[in-house]
C-alpha cells in the first residue's frame, strides 16, 4: 500500500509564462535531505528548509538576464551552480550575497542543463549533446564542443543516474517526429543511441523517470494515451555505440484511465520498484475538472492513494527524500508519502490486523458462503440451475456483451449471466474484466432504484479481483441500500478504503437501530464470536483475582473509596454488558480491523455526533474489559480485532472529541472509567519496573560458570 499524508505549502510561484509551467524552472536536492533548491523563471534562486518552510538563502540575476536551467548544489565543493543566458556558468557559496560578484565563466556553446548527483562532480550537458565535467569545463571554458546531435535534433529531457560510484547520463531527443534515447557512460566513455518504439497515433513520451536498481537502469516513460512503459538498460554495457541506432525494448507496466477531456500534459515519477506517482491524469472516480495527485501500484494495476489539488496541476513533479513536490495553482506544495513493500496481500487484501486474522481471512470468507439464510440458498440454487440451462444453449458472453446485457436485462438474468461469466472466464482475463463489470453494475444500480444485483456483487467480491480503487462507488452504494452483508465482505477484502469512507460507513452503522440491524444476514462466524463474547465469564470472576494486570476501576484504591466499595465481590456485573446488538458489534469489529492512517482518519472522526461517539467508546470499553480477562481467547474465531487496535481507536476518538467529551454530562462516567483503565495499566507497569533489578540478577546468575560437580548460591532479592 501507499499513503499520501497531509501536505503543506513550501512557497508561492511566479506568474504563468506559458501553458506548460507556472514559474517553477526546477526543484533540486540541497545540501541535505531537509533542504531543496527552487529555481523560478522570475530570475531568482531560493534555498528552503523543508521542515519549517523557511528560506535560508536567495539570489537573483540582474534585469535582462535569464536563468537558463535549474540551479544545482555541488556536494563535493559545497557550492551552487547555475547557467544564465545559455552560456554563462556561475558558481557561488552559501555566504555569497551578490550573485554578480560570484565566479562566472563563459563557455563556447549553449548549455542545456547542469546535472548533479550526491557525492559526485556535476556534469554539464550542452544542447549539441556534448557532456563535460564541471571542473574540466571551468578549467578551459572556451574549449570546442563536438556536435553529437544533428542540426535539427532537439533534447527534450535529461537526467543523471548514479550507482556503484559510476555516473550515467540519459537524454531523449526529437527529430522530425522520431524520438531517440542517448545513454552516455563514462567508464569507459561510450555513447549509445536507442530508438523508441512507435505506434500509429501514439505521440512522443511526455514524462520520464529513471532509477537504478541492482545492475540495471529502469526508465519509465508516460504517453498522453495513459500508457506507462518501462525499459531496462544495463548499467554497464559492452556496446561502444559503433553498432548504430539500437531498438529500445519496452514493456507496458500501467494503463492510466482517461477522462472525457483531451489531455495536454502530465507527469510521472518512480517512487520505488512497485509504485509511481502521477499528475495530470484524472482520478478514476472523480468528476471532470478535478486535478489529482495519484500513486499507482504498477505490479497490480491498482490506485493506492490520491489527493485532490487546489488549482491547476501542471506537468511538473519532483520527488526527494520521501516527499513529492507539486506545483499547482499559485503555490508549490510538499506532499509526504509512504510506500510499503509491494505484495498481492498489501495491494488487494491486507488489513491492519493481527497475523492470525490475516492468515484466516480467505478461510473465513468461504465460511460466510455456507452460512446464508434459507432464502439466499434457494436463490443461489435457482441461479445455478438457470446457468446450467443456459450452458446448453449458448457459450459464455464476452465482457463487452455482458456489459450491454447489464444495461437492459432484469436483475435475475444479470446475476445468472455474471455468475456464468465468472465461471467460464480464465483467471488472467477475469482479473481485468471484474472491475469493468462491477462498475457497470454500480452505475445502473445508482440510476435504477429497482435494480440491485446483490448476488452478482458478492460473486465478484469472491473473485478477490476487486479493490476500492477499482470500483470506488460499490461501498457507498451498499451503505445507501443498507446492504451490511456486502459491506462486511468489502471491509474484509478491500485494503485501500479511504479514511473518509471508513468514517462514513462507521457513522451509518452507529446510526442504524439495533432492531433493524439484527435482521441483517451477516457472516455467522462473526456473529457467533459476538454472542459467545457477551456470554463469556472471565476467569477473574471465578478466581477472585485479576488477569493481565487489569483491575476494574472499582477495585482501584482511591481517596473516596469506602469499605463497601472494596468488599464488592462482583464489580463487573453491570459494566460487562454489551452496549450494542450482536450484528452491530460484528460490523464494528470489521471497522476496527480496516487499514488507516492516524493523520488522515482523525479529521473525519470529528463528523461523528456525540451520542455516536459515546456508544462507540462504550463498545470499545466493553471489548477492552473482555480482552483484559482473556475472554476472546476462549472463543474460536477466524477474524477478531486485536487489543492494540481497540486501544488505538479509543485514543483516536478521544483526540477527535476531547473537548466535547469533557463537557458533555452523559460522557462523564465513561471518561472517568477510561481514566481508571489507564491508571490501572500505569500502576501495573510501575510495579513491573520495581522488579527490574531482581530480573537482572536472575539473568546474570544463569551465566555459565564452571563450578565443578555442584554449587550452592544464595540470591538476595530484597
Amino acid at each position: 500500500m501507499a499513503t499520501l499524508y497531509e501536505g503543506y505549502t513550501l512557497c508561492g510561484v511566479g506568474p504563468v509564462q506559458n501553458s506548460s509551467n507556472i514559474g517553477i524552472l526546477g526543484v533540486e536536492q540541497g545540501g541535505d535531505i531537509d533542504h531543496v533548491l527552487v529555481t523560478d523563471t522570475s530570475r531568482s534562486i531560493t534555498v528552503y528548509k523543508v521542515s519549517d518552510q523557511k528560506p535560508t538563502g536567495s539570489w537573483s540575476v540582474k534585469q535582462g538576464q535569464i536563468i537558463s536551467c535549474p540551479a544545482v548544489f555541488n556536494t563535493q565543493s559545497q557550492e551552487y551552480v547555475v547557467v544564465t543566458d545559455d552560456r554563462v556558468v556561475r558558481v557561488w557559496k552559501e555566504d555569497d550575497v551578490n550573485l554578480e560578484k560570484a565566479f562566472k565563466a563563459t563557455v563556447s556553446a549553449d548549455v542545456l542543463k547542469v546535472l548533479s548527483a550526491t557525492d559526485s562532480e556535476p556534469v554539464v550537458l550542452f544542447c549539441c549533446g556534448a557532456v563535460r565535467f564541471l571542473d574540466s569545463l571551468l578549467a578551459s571554458p572556451q574549449q570546442p564542443m563536438e556536435d553529437v546531435l544533428t542540426e535539427d535534433e532537439i533534447i527534450r529531457w535529461s537526467t543523471i543516474v548514479k550507482a556503484e560510484h559510476q555516473l550515467v547520463i540519459l537524454f531523449s531527443t526529437e527529430q522530425r517526429g522520431e524520438h531517440c534515447l542517448y545513454v552516455q557512460r563514462f567508464n569507459p566513455n561510450t555513447l549509445v543511441k536507442h530508438r523508441f518504439e512507435t505506434e500509429p497515433g501514439l505521440s512522443a513520451p511526455i514524462s520520464f523517470s529513471a532509477t537504478c536498481r541492482g545492475s540495471n537502469i529502469h526508465l519509465l516513460y508516460l504517453y498522453l494515451n495513459g500508457s506507462v512503459y518501462e525499459s531496462v538498460l544495463p548499467f554497464r554495457s559492452s556496446s561502444t555505440g559503433a553498432e548504430g541506432v539500437q531498438a529500445l525494448s519496452r514493456s507496458l507496466c500501467l494503463s492510466l484511465p482517461l477522462g472525457e477531456e483531451k489531455l495536454m500534459s502530465g507527469a510521472a515519477v518512480v517512487l520505488d520498484e512497485a509504485h509511481v506517482a502521477v499528475v495530470g491524469f484524472p482520478h478514476p472516480s472523480a468528476g471532470a475538472c478535478k486535478d489529482y495527485l495519484c500513486i499507482w501500484n504498477t505490479h497490480f494495476q491498482t490506485l493506492q492513494a490520491s489527493k485532490e489539488m487546489a488549482g491547476r496541476i501542471y506537468s511538473q513533479l519532483w520527488c526527494y527524500s520521501g516527499k513529492l513536490y507539486v506545483p499547482h495553482g499559485k503555490m508549490l506544495s510538499v506532499i509526504p508519502f509512504d510506500c510499503q513493500k509491494s505484495s498481492l496481500a498489501a495491494a488487494m487484501g491486507k488489513q491492519k490486523q493481527t497475523s492470525q486474522s490475516a492468515e484466516s481471512k480467505s478461510c473465513r470468507f468461504v465460511t460466510s458462503w455456507t452460512s446464508q439464510s434459507c432464502t439466499d440458498v434457494t436463490q443461489t440454487t435457482e441461479i445455478k440451475s438457470r446457468m446450467s440451462t443456459r450452458n446448453n444453449i449458448k457459450s459464455a458472453l464476452t465482457v463487452d456483451q455482458l456489459i450491454q446485457h447489464i444495461k437492459t436485462s432484469a436483475v435475475e438474468d444479470v446475476q445468472a449471466e455474471v455468475g456464468e461469466f465468472i465461471r467460464r472466464t480464465p483467471q488472467a482475463d477475469l482479473q481485468l474484466a471484474a472491475g469493468r463489470v462491477a462498475l457497470e453494475l454500480v452505475s445502473r444500480s445508482q440510476t435504477d432504484a429497482n435494480f440491485y444485483p446483490q448476488c452478482a456483487f458478492l460473486l465478484l467480491l469472491e473473485t478477490r479481483y476487486l479493490c476500492y480503487s477499482v470500483c470506488p462507488e460499490l461501498l457507498s452504494l451498499a451503505m445507501v441500500k443498507k446492504d451490511f452483508h456486502l459491506c462486511q465482505i468489502a471491509f474484509q477484502i478491500f485494503s485501500d478504503i479511504p479514511e473518509a469512507v471508513t468514517c462514513a460507513c462507521l457513522k451509518t452503522i452507529l446510526s442504524t437501530p439495533d432492531l433493524e440491524m439484527e435482521t441483517v444476514n451477516l457472516d455467522m462466524d462473526s456473529v457467533i464470536f459476538m454472542k459467545e463474547l457477551t456470554q463469556a465469564h472471565s476467569r477473574s470472576d471465578e478466581e477472585g483475582g485479576q488477569l493481565n494486570g487489569f483491575c476494574h476501576p472499582a477495585l482501584e484504591s482511591d481517596v473516596s473509596d469506602t469499605p463497601s466499595n472494596k468488599l464488592q465481590r462482583d464489580p463487573f456485573a453491570l459494566d460487562m454488558s454489551c452496549p450494542v446488538g450482536l450484528h452491530k458489534g460484528a460490523l464494528l469489529n470489521e471497522v476496527l480491523q480496516t487499514a488507516y492512517s492516524d493523520r488522515s482518519l482523525l479529521p473525519h472522526l470529528k463528523d461523528l455526533t456525540v451520542p455516536q461517539v459515546i456508544v462507540f467508546l462504550q463498545y470499545l470499553r466493553f471489548l477492552y474489559l473482555k480482552y483484559s480477562h482473556d475472554a476472546h481467547k476462549q472463543i474460536r474465531a477466524l477474524r477478531t480485532p486485536s487489543i492494540s487496535q481497540i486501544i488505538d481507536w479509543v485514543c483516536l476518538l478521544l483526540d477527535a472529541h476531547f473537548t466535547v467529551l469533557a463537557v458533555a454530562p452523559e460522557a462523564k462516567r465513561l471518561v472517568f472509567d477510561l481514566h481508571k483503565f489507564v491508571r490501572s495499566q500505569v500502576k501495573l507497569y510501575a510495579e513491573l519496573g520495581k522488579i527490574e533489578g531482581s530480573l537482572q540478577v536472575l539473568k546474570s546468575s544463569k551465566q555459565s560458570e564452571d563450578f565443578g560437580m555442584y554449587a550452592i548460591q544464595v540470591i538476595e532479592l530484597f
